[in-house]
């Protein structure tokens, strides 16, 4: 299968389905495994979270049950469909107020963020490595790259993993959080005993560098590079 999918989406595979939110794969057959949210926010409409267009969405979006208020973007790499969706529902792309090169990707009005997105309750907060999101009231921690889930990133019996170089320093910011679910961008969640799996991936990343290195290294190089050269 190819690293990246980037034909068309002719289905969509469900995963991180919650009470304020769903979350797809628009590729599910991809080894990346993108996925793409949408959450309802403190304000009542629902934000889509780095999101690939796939055919069905407005149906799955109507299962939310709210109108479409904004389209966030955490990461560069994670451009993906926003300017073709924020176009579809009218409304901005909000993006982190230090990321750059996101103009000249995206069609779209651009809003910066600095510490919150939007009115949506969340935070945003900046790692080394990765601009994640956190929100309080649901205890819900998005981190678009630092953390995934799919076989790239994991080793032994993790159930979310580091990226490669984030095992070398794992970020001390990221155990101040107490998640009742994390979602990522690559793979689906974890929503269940979200907390312990998050304390398992920081203790145990530098210990397991070296089997990361040797079983994931090359893929994450790979994986790297073609989103990157796209």
């Amino acid at each position: 299968m190819p690293i990246f999918d980037r034909t068309e989406s002719i289905d969509y595979q469900v995963i991180d389905r919650w009470g304020e939110g769903v979350g797809w794969l628009a590729h599910p057959d991809e080894d990346s495994r993108r996925a793409s949210h949408a959450i309802v926010g403190d304000n009542g409409g629902v934000w889509l979270i780095d999101p690939l267009d796939t055919p069905g969405l407005d149906g799955l979006l109507s299962e939310v049950g709210r109108k479409v208020v904004g389209v966030a973007v955490l990461s560069k790499l994670h451009v993906r469909d926003a300017g073709i969706l924020a176009d579809r529902y009218d409304v901005p792309v909000f993006v982190p107020q230090e990321m750059d090169g996101i103009t000249e990707q995206v069609e779209a009005p651009i809003e910066r963020c600095s510490e919150t997105l939007g009115d949506s309750g969340f935070r945003i907060h900046r790692l080394e490595y990765d601009t994640i999101m956190y929100r309080d009231s649901d205890r819900t921690l998005y981190v678009p790259d630092l953390l995934g889930t799919v076989s790239f990133y994991t080793v032994g019996d993790e159930r979310i993993g580091l990226y490669l170089l984030g095992r070398l320093s794992p970020p001390e910011d990221l155990s101040d959080f107490v998640p009742d679910r994390i979602l990522v961008g690559h793979g689906a969640g974890i929503l269940t005993n979200a907390p312990a799996a998050l304390e398992d991936a920081l203790r145990g990343a530098r210990r397991r560098f070296p089997r990361a290195l040797l079983t994931n290294g090359l893929k994450q190089i790979r994986a790297t590079y073609t989103a990157m050269k796209e």
